[in-house]
């Protein structure tokens, strides 16, 4: 019987992916990288990455960046920070590259967003909010300029 066939050993390897997930959302604003997780749970990072995708829909880094746009946004709703501040508060140590993961999640560049939630939730409740907000995943968010079809 191969490891692959093996039920039980699914369980445990998925089990490993959901400790890398849920690390991830603990600590999306500590510095995380492919191989330190993966050596969390004594695996190799290409065979993490390539699990953690068949299992989640995307990469782990993918994920990691999900969770700290979507703590962004909230940050950015709150509107008692700088969109640099913010950047740094969510663990990304790039003001470029945070603007862009932002803008291709959300549709558009934190500053614009931080404009535009200006009471964008009043009078819904939380647990609603969060999932009216939550970002769109693997490019996939609208794009408010328009474009040639």
């Amino acid at each position: 019987m191969t490891r692959e066939s093996d039920p039980r050993a699914r369980l445990r390897e998925f089990a490993r992916l959901r400790r890398v997930r849920d690390r991830i959302d603990r600590e999306y604003a500590q510095p995380l990288d492919v191989e330190v997780l993966a050596r969390s749970v004594n695996m190799s990072a290409g065979h993490l990455s390539r699990q953690f995708r068949l299992a989640y829909g995307e990469s782990p880094y993918a994920y990691l960046m999900t969770r700290r746009i979507e703590r962004a946004m909230a940050l950015l709703q709150r509107g008692d920070l700088s969109v640099t501040q913010i950047c740094f508060e969510v663990g990304c140590s790039s003001l470029g590259t945070f603007s862009t993961r932002f803008t291709e999640l959300v549709g558009m560049p934190p500053s614009a967003y931080r404009t535009q939630s200006t009471g964008m939730t009043a009078g819904i409740p939380p647990c609603m909010a969060k999932q009216v907000t939550r970002p769109i995943r693997n490019r996939e968010a609208k794009n408010t300029k328009g474009h040639l079809q």
